[in-house]
């Protein structure tokens, strides 16, 4: 691929511009719509579900390499994967750009039928600055450094350096325009801007620029936002912001104090305002979906211990404050307790999608990817290192994607509609697991979910990878699908009517259209006791009930 030389300014203004211009952006591009109470993503004009995997980090590097293994995406089921491209690699002298490996990506994607989600490894990957270019890595008195509080500089860049900032634009936005221009076929669908954001080893950046900003004011728009929404702050914010008298104007210390928590949500500002004006930078050159990523903290763990000030739940409102270019916040989960996790990711202003959960391996992911895309009704599951996936012919998470591919659709079409559910066995940090059965309401029901399933040894059983989802397709009328699940159902109402199975029936789908196999009134079903989905695969079973006296 022959490098192509940008003027700086140029570049920049020449981004704008295309954004300004009426129809710069094509009205089929990827794109996010509210669908009833949900919002989604839309390529080539229908709702996805990603079906994903996230690349190791240096996966996408190599294109000889990355070529060997479209065959174990195929095989696994992905529709999409999600692939770093790397600061210095695209820029690797100031304003020369090499896009070669982002053609490379984007070609072989399309020749395997898949789509890409692009992470931006710019300013920072975990926290570091590992990816920026030599240009930036050297020169640190153009391009400054954060400082610990001691006025050591960290090999992380500042989110106050202006300079930093226009660089990072400056090459983000070269690689959204060249991507619109040879993107043609929208194989790009989503854009992660910077990769886990965080602050390490202290809770903020103390770097002269950083001490200048702290003794500056509160901005207006973040106390304007936290009037707005006083009564649903998180209570992290809303307890430092309580304990200096709820104050609407003055220093960051007047307004929140100096504790290590009212530092965290100042470092939080920064870094949500820096990806908030890289975001505006890219989407000037080419308006994708983008969205940010964060590391997950431990229990007991204070700001510093884990990545201070990253998008993560504590902080998600300065975050959607100073980001509200941002269009989602993404869920990294690699701790146990995946469904506490992610519950707090499904807010009003926020669609659920996870790019990076576990290492690829883990027998829970199947589950996860069903209560993700049920319950919180999401955009994507992916789990990170994908190419590792040991066996991945018999994977469960293979399985686990086969069953979802065929009823994605179905999906698509009630999320947001009140109609659909998701269930999985919960586990704490420690790994204890919940067995306590889900109860929950729908279409008239009351549904008993529960993940143990009675009918096999419990000591056979891998029932932290048992899940699944149920969706309301007509009155009375159900599709459930997952593994290790039994439903029962009562009448909602408490009218004294008893309900019965009128019938079960399990299948597939097949281009789209049912394919019913075996009828399961019998023991499969307690005689029309249950609906048991069995703890070996995952599967799909329609069911008709009724009511009587």
């Amino acid at each position: 691929m022959k490098k192509t030389r940008f003027h700086i300014a140029t570049m920049v203004f020449a981004g704008l511009a295309v954004a300004a211009s009426p129809g710069a952006v094509a009205a089929d591009a990827p794109h996010l719509k509210k669908q009833g109470t949900v919002t989604q993503l839309i390529v080539d004009g229908k709702p996805m579900l990603i079906l994903g995997g996230e690349l190791g980090n240096s996966t996408a590097s190599d294109l000889k390499y990355l070529n060997t293994h479209w065959g174990t995406f195929k095989t696994i089921g992905l529709n999409t994967v999600i692939a770093p491209v790397e600061w210095d690699q695209i820029e690797p002298t100031e304003g020369v750009y090499d896009f070669a490996p982002l053609e490379g990506l984007v070609q072989q994607a399309e020749a395997n039928n898949m789509k890409v989600v692009l992470l931006w490894f710019g300013a920072w990957k975990n926290s570091m600055s590992s990816y920026a270019p030599p240009y930036i890595k050297h020169d640190y008195k153009t391009y400054a450094k954060a400082q610990d509080n001691k006025g050591v500089p960290q090999d992380i860049l500042s989110p106050y350096d202006p300079d930093t900032l226009k660089a990072n634009q400056r090459a983000f936005g070269a690689l959204m325009a060249h991507l619109k221009t040879f993107d043609k076929n929208h194989t790009v669908v989503m854009v992660q801007v910077e990769n886990e954001i965080g602050m390490l080893p202290v809770v903020r950046d103390y770097s002269p620029q950083a001490q200048a900003a702290f003794e500056g004011n509160v901005p207006k728009s973040l106390i304007d936002y936290l009037q707005k929404n006083k009564s649903s702050l998180h209570p992290y914010v809303r307890a430092v912001w309580a304990d200096k008298g709820y104050k609407t104007a003055g220093t960051w210390s007047e307004v929140f104090g100096d504790s290590i928590e009212a530092q965290e949500i100042f470092q939080a500002w920064g870094f949500s305002v820096f990806a908030n004006e890289l975001t505006k930078a890219g989407k000037a050159a080419y308006d994708l979906p983008m969205y940010v990523n964060g590391a997950l903290n431990r229990p007991d763990q204070k700001p510093g211990q884990y990545p201070s000030a990253g998008p993560i739940p504590h902080v998600f409102d300065i975050w959607k404050a100073g980001g509200p270019d941002i269009d989602l916040i993404g869920l990294d989960a690699y701790f146990p307790n995946y469904v506490y996790w992610a519950d707090q990711f499904k807010r009003p202003d926020n669609p659920v999608f996870v790019p990076e959960a576990n290492r690829a391996g883990r027998t829970d992911a199947g589950g996860n990817a069903f209560y993700t895309l049920g319950e919180l009704e999401g955009i994507g599951f992916a789990p990170f290192h994908i190419e590792t996936l040991p066996n991945p012919s018999t994977h469960a998470l293979t399985d686990a994607f086969r069953v979802l591919h065929q009823i994605a659709p179905i999906i698509l079409a009630h999320q947001g509609r009140g109609t659909i559910r998701g269930f999985r066995a919960p586990l704490s940090y420690e790994g204890v697991l919940d067995e306590k059965p889900r109860i929950f309401d729908l279409g008239g029901y009351t549904l008993t979910v529960s993940m143990v399933d009675s009918r096999t040894p419990k000591e056979t059983q891998d029932i932290a990878a048992h899940g699944g989802l149920i969706i309301q397709t007509g009155k009375d009328e159900f599709l459930a699908a997952g593994r290790g699940v039994i439903i029962r159902f009562a009448d909602a109402a408490k009218s004294g009517y008893r309900v019965g199975i009128e019938q079960i029936v399990e299948g597939e789908f097949a281009d789209g259209k049912w394919v019913g196999g075996r009828w399961l009134n019998g023991d499969e079903s307690g005689q029309g006791r249950y609906l048991r989905l069995p703890p070996e695969k995952f599967g799909i079973q329609k069911i008709k009930l009724y009511r009587y006296k």
